[in-house]
Formats: C-alpha cells, structure tokens, sequence
C-alpha cells in the first residue's frame, strides 16, 4: 500500500481526535518523509503525529531558549524512538579518570572547528541502530587526524559496531567513545567509511589492518564533570566527544539553545553520545555547537545547540578524545 495511495484516500477525521487539518498536514508530511503504512497503521502513526504535533506547538507558544518543529520522527512515540536510536541500556562513564591537562586559558568567547578549516565530515545518519557513540567516536578521530595531517577522511563506524566488544561496547545497543578509542589505540587503526561502510546492523567483524586508515596513540578523557575542561579542550586542541541524556523534548528539537528540566546529570542516565565541534553565546546564554548523527534534516542541517557551564543533562560526565 503506497503512500501515494493513502495521500488519494478522503480525509477521514479520526474519533481519536485528529481533525481534518491534521490528517492533511499528516499526509504532506508522508510525502515529504517517504513514509507508507498499512491502513491500521495509518491510523495509529496519524494520531501519535497529532499528539505530536500539539506537543511542540504547545511548547512554542511558550517562552523557551529553544523551538520544536516536526522531524522524521514525528510518527514515533518516545518509547519507540528510545528503543531505534538510543542505548538499550545507559553506559556508566563515571569510572574514566581523567588525565586531561588543562591550559588554564584565557580562551576565545567563542570558537567553531567547521570555521577554522576542512576539518569536520558531513553529518551522517546512524539509522535504526543505537551506535550514536561510533558516529561520536569516528567524528572526533576524523578532525583530530585532519587537523594533525591536513587531511579529512570518512571513518568507518561499522567496524565498531561489529569489532570493538571486547572493550565494553555494545554494537546497536550502546557503548562509549572512550572505550572505542581504546579499542582503535590497541587494535591498531581504524578503516575508512569506503572500505568498511555503514550497514546500521551488527556483523562479524571484517576489520583489515592493512587497509587501517587512522590511528590512536593515546586516549585523553576529560575528569568527570570538569566542562571547563572541556572548554580548555575543544578551545586548544579539537572537538569532543561526550556523552548526554536524551528526554523526550530532544526528539522534536528545531533549533536555538536546548535546555531541559526533565534530563538528569549523572553518569549512570546518559543514553546518547555526540560530538562538540565548538562553543559560543547567545542572549546571555553559553552554549556548545554540537554535531549529532540523525541526519541533515533533524535540527540545525544535523546539529544543535546545548547550555554550556551547568553540566546539562549529564554532559560533562564522561567526555573524550584521542592523540593521533
């Protein structure tokens, strides 16, 4: 059943409370997401849309430092966004013990990595799968290697979803940057993207050392909580990766400074793990520019912004990065 099909059915207004409004705004996005349903599911995914959408626009009326829009993910309940693209189950990251030294400063207000050079990939898109710390992992090792060589590649985050278990990472359901740098660090190298491409599902290993790529001589993680740490880091030496948590207002966020009264700030919460590219402030506010790996189309083209200086929903918990 197509969704072309299902975009020439009469507008049916459900008893569940979706007027006619709704289901056409529904099928406009159908189209626009590529999206086809059998008709049970037509009319479940049409009401969990509206509920959706009643949610952010609810939220925008009000004064927030952040906006919802309607994304990709708009026919999905939290639960089942959870269970697609964040960790089964949270890493507890608070055993890394930090061996970052800092500068001291002073540092820049604010600093951008994509400005500086060509030294970050385009956003990708984990897919179904919650490898988001491998897309953190091959983000940072992609611009440490080309802001040490001059020369960006696209790193292979398949080979960690199915190579790098020995070292507490969990493929589709879960793991660390830190842990993955020190699974390339001893595994000696990591392949490209080209060589190793993405599949979004978890494989036997196929890992050639003769076709590593990039490679990890010491992995330096920033002490827990200490986020002018990761300040010093992202400010003199490259992006991070970190670890957050993911509540259900992060799902439908649109752009402007993200904030939350709902995330925790321990360790044992964070579920999502991504890339700090940089920092700056707006209306008073400090924030990190952070790249995530739900696409282009989610956020700011992939990326959103983050309050900075109150360890938000965990963030400063277990951050990383490797020296190549």
């Amino acid at each position: 059943m197509t969704g072309l099909w299902l975009l020439a059915l009469p507008l049916i207004t459900s008893a569940m409370g979706a007027s006619e409004h709704d289901e056409v705004q529904f099928k406009f996005w159908m189209t626009q997401h590529k999206k086809e349903y059998s008709m049970m599911e037509y009319h479940q995914r049409l009401q969990i849309f509206t509920e959706n959408k009643k949610l952010i626009d609810k939220h925008n009326e009000g004064n927030h430092s952040f906006t919802m829009a309607l994304n990709q993910f708009s026919d999905m309940t939290f639960t089942e966004f959870r269970k697609a693209f964040l960790w089964s189950e949270p890493q507890n990251c608070s055993a890394t013990s930090g061996n970052h030294l800092s500068s001291k400063g002073p540092y820049p207000d604010s600093i951008d990595w994509r400005k500086k050079g060509n030294y970050i990939t385009p956003v990708k898109n984990q897919g179904a799968c919650g490898s988001c710390w491998t897309f953190s992992t091959t983000g940072c090792l992609e611009s440490v290697t080309a802001i040490a060589t001059g020369k960006l590649l696209s790193l292979s985050e398949q080979q960690l979803v199915d190579c790098a278990q020995d070292f507490n990472n969990h493929g589709c359901n879960g793991g660390l940057p830190s842990q993955a740098f020190e699974y390339i660090m001893y595994n000696k190298g990591l392949m490209t993207e080209q060589d190793y491409p993405y599949t979004a599902m978890e494989d036997k290993c196929m890992y050639k050392p003769s076709l590593a790529a990039a490679f990890v001589k010491e992995v330096v993680n920033v002490t827990a909580y200490d986020e002018m740490g990761m300040v010093d880091a992202v400010a003199t030496h490259n992006p991070v990766s970190f670890a957050f948590e993911v509540t259900s207002d992060f799902m439908n966020y649109h752009q402007g400074v993200y904030t939350s009264t709902e995330c925790h700030s321990t360790a044992d919460k964070v579920n999502h793990a991504v890339l700090a590219v940089g920092y700056g402030q707006e209306n008073g506010t400090p924030y990190w520019i952070v790249k995530n790996s739900w696409g282009s189309k989610w956020g700011m083209d992939g990326y959103f912004l983050i309050e900075r200086g109150k360890n938000m929903c965990g963030l400063a918990a277990c951050a990383s990065f490797p020296v190549v």
